[in-house]
């Protein structure tokens, strides 16, 4: 629980110091302390959303199993538990990511591609706030993972 809290002040700290119409532009330094800022708050925001579905699932588990007279009710309703179980632990698996882009923002790391160490760019780090890579280091990591997939 201490980690939610520190989560709320990180993430209180860094809406006041973005405001609520800044988003990153070209024109600035690339990285500079309020584009941090901005992107800490939008992955944040992200890991709050996580968690408050993931509560809500939980909360339906808890609320009692299925009981659904009809057999095809039932199926269907497991069906849609294990598909909603799934896209929680993909979640899961995205909250490590967030936290991971949120400790290179902490060291001064985010932003910038991890094999290149060119700078990601703003327009995929918004619509892909987890991003390591380069759009042209991705699609090079992916050809390659493609080629060995298929030997």
């Amino acid at each position: 629980m201490a980690s939610v809290a520190n989560d709320k002040a990180k993430l209180a700290a860094a809406r006041a110091a973005v405001g609520d119409d800044y988003v990153p532009d070209d024109s600035e330094e690339y990285m500079n302390e309020r584009q941090q800022d901005y992107f800490r708050m939008l992955l944040l925001d992200w890991k709050k959303s996580i968690h408050d579905a993931a509560g809500q699932t939980l909360q339906s588990l808890q609320d009692g199993p299925i009981r659904e007279p009809d057999l095809n009710d039932r199926a269907s309703s497991e069906t849609d538990w294990g598909i909603e179980l799934r896209t929680r632990d993909r979640q899961r698996k995205l909250i490590a990511k967030i936290d991971s882009a949120l400790r290179r923002i902490d060291k001064g790391e985010y932003g910038w591609c991890e094999v290149t160490g060119d700078p990601i760019g703003l327009k995929r780090l918004i619509a892909r706030p987890v991003a390591t890579m380069t759009v042209e280091a991705q699609e090079a990591h992916e050809r390659r993972e493609k080629i060995s997939r298929d030997d």
